[in-house]
């Protein structure tokens, strides 16, 4: 290829992602049904993307460190206070469910497509694993209930490293069965594969963790370096035992991830983004490799394997796993739905696919496409289906509109009764208990402490929670609290009140609008105008407007002496009035507002 057609097959697979990523966000489908569908149409439907005459012998060394930084970012997010009490089920999936997922799925391919049992062993291995690139984008969609979402996280991040050494296992017993330590030989490489990523692994952890917590390095360099040591701990695995990088690197963001007094957060969210755009590409590269003849010449057999993994080997797993212990049956059965296959199954299909072929086995060929029909097949049904499916077992979180006030001072306690009155989930944190002792005798759900501290990232129930309103006299606790929740509830969910501050010299005195929030009311109130309002005998009321009684004859009858604060329209959604929220309220419109002492009197 010459420097214009390479230039013009990046391009196509940069418009592609980004193409597939909006089409999954406007239709709320997880993106990798797009990625497949589309790296399918562009490469072998069309021919206009050949991965292989575009990066040569790059493309798996590529892939492979592609796949490292994935899993580092998804071992990154998993904390072992996520595990209280779902701790032996996670233990039991990976091991007796991988266990009998694997002997299952072996079983059936040998049976179903008469592949031999060497490389149906190695299908088997390929395919028991799912993997934070396809198990994060479903549970955005379907947002089931923590624990769920939590034992599913942690499934598939840490089986995706054991799916890896499996299959490292079989592919050394199958290239070295002609010789008498066939057995010794995979024993040797399972051991070494084991000790050597557990090793690097833990070292390259506490190695960054000592840079970052003794703050040898500038916070700037903090993603930069710790992207290096990942891949310098991935290629180091890997030179010593093949394919032993997966699991370096995941015990490596484990490790990151639980270690004191560091925070991994903004590291957190640039592997983050890095990741999305990684997981895009590749699906897309490894997507338009595939031979469409080759997997339609599988034939029927494929759609009866698909439907023993879904229906038979995926619940049978789930059930050994979950027997005895207290997780509702209800979360069981969505445990048992939902098991999607992923870019690691994909990346080391691939690889093995190649070296089997070199070695002279004639049906490797066939992993590949085998393996992506598991990938489509259980992507594009579980997508399709487990929304639905979590529904109507009633295992979904709230959908996330409610509010996490800051304080339980007055003000925040009728604010928060006024919009439990429109039937939005309200949480006060308060550190002052006089305060929370208050806002509970009111009916109003609490957090007793600092919602910005430790405690509360592993205590505090966010379920159904989407919005920030700050509502604290101190100005700085305000900004601290937006700045802690910016990432999780995003900028347009953050709200305050005024600081008081505004205009003037005070302005150099105040954070920056960026840090705290869009301001509350029009005009914006402080909080201490707030509360000798209040205590004037101002009120917050809740009003609804009318055909006789419209928004026109709502200002006329209260004018000034009205701040609106929020609105709520005929589809349930709540406007939170700022100085740039332009409303125009219709008939069935709900308002809550301040009114002043004298226009409450009439």
């Amino acid at each position: 290829m010459n420097e214009h057609e390479i230039l013009l097959s990046l391009g196509l697979i940069g418009l592609a992602a980004i193409a597939s990523q909006w089409l999954a966000w406007r239709m709320r489908l997880p993106a990798i049904l797009f990625l497949l569908l589309v790296g399918i149409t562009i490469g072998p439907g069309l021919g206009w993307l050949d991965p292989t005459a575009l990066f040569g012998q790059l493309l798996f060394p590529l892939v492979s460190l592609s796949v490292a930084v994935i899993l580092f970012e998804g071992s990154l997010t998993l904390r072992f206070h996520e595990l209280r009490g779902i701790e032996s089920v996670v233990r039991r999936l990976v091991t007796f469910g991988t266990l009998t997922t694997w002997a299952l799925i072996t079983v059936c391919t040998h049976w179903l497509l008469d592949f031999p049992w060497d490389l149906a062993l190695l299908f088997g291995s390929l395919t028991l694993v799912t993997g934070p690139t396809v198990i994060g984008p479903l549970l955005r969609v379907v947002r089931p209930r923590a624990a769920i979402g939590n034992t599913l996280r942690w499934e598939g991040i840490i089986i995706d490293p054991m799916g890896a050494l499996a299959a490292v296992v079989v592919f050394s017993f199958i290239v070295t069965r002609d010789i008498d330590a066939a057995w010794t030989e995979g024993l040797l490489t399972f051991g070494k594969v084991i000790l050597t990523g557990s090793f690097l692994g833990i070292l390259g952890g506490w190695t960054m963790g000592q840079l970052l917590k003794r703050r040898w390095l500038p916070e700037y360099l903090h993603s930069l370096a710790t992207l290096a040591v990942v891949l310098g701990v991935f290629i180091g695995a890997n030179l010593l035992a093949p394919e032993s990088g997966l699991l370096a690197v995941t015990l490596m963001g484990i490790w990151l991830a639980n270690t004191r007094d560091i925070d991994v957060e903004h590291i957190a969210h640039f592997k983050e983004d890095l990741s999305m755009l990684l997981v895009s590409g590749l699906f897309i590269i490894l997507a338009a490799r595939l031979d469409l003849s080759e997997l339609i010449a599988l034939g029927p057999a494929v759609l009866i394997l698909l439907a023993i993994i879904q229906f038979v080997v995926r619940p049978l797993a789930v059930l050994i796993a979950t027997i005895g212990t207290s997780m509702p049956w209800r979360e069981r059965a969505l445990l048992a739905w939902i098991a999607p296959r992923g870019i690691v199954a994909a990346a080391v299909s691939a690889v093995f696919s190649i070296r089997l072929s070199e070695a002279g086995h004639e049906l490797a060929t066939l992993l590949v496409p085998l393996t992506f029909a598991v990938i489509i097949g259980t992507v594009v049904f579980q997508s399709a289906t487990a929304k639905p499916i979590a529904r109507l077992l009633k295992v979904v979180e709230p959908p996330p509109k409610g509010f996490l006030i800051l304080g339980a001072n007055r003000i925040a306690r009728e604010i928060g009764k006024a919009l439990q009155g429109f039937d939005v989930q309200v949480l006060l944190a308060d550190s002052s208990w006089s305060n929370i002792k208050a806002a509970r005798m009111e009916g109003l759900a609490t957090y007793y402490g600092n919602p910005t501290s430790r405690h509360a990232d592993i205590h505090l129930d966010r379920a159904g929670i989407g919005n920030l309103l700050a509502i604290s006299p101190i100005d700085e606790l305000n900004s601290l609290t937006s700045m802690r929740f910016a990432e999780e509830f995003g900028k347009s969910g953050l709200y305050t009140i005024a600081s008081g501050l505004e205009g003037g010299s005070g302005e150099k005195h105040q954070s920056s609008q960026e840090r705290r929030g869009r301001t509350l009311g029009q005009p914006a109130l402080t909080y201490s105008q707030l509360e000798n309002d209040l205590a004037r005998g101002a009120a917050i009321n809740c009003t609804t407007l009318t055909e006789t009684f419209d928004w026109d004859s709502y200002r006329r009858r209260h004018g000034n002496a009205a701040t609106v604060l929020f609105a709520q329209d005929d589809d349930k959604r709540i406007h939170v009035i700022t100085a740039d929220e332009e409303i125009q309220p219709a008939a069935g419109w709900r308002l809550i507002a301040l009114i002043q002492p004298e226009a409450a009197d009439t």
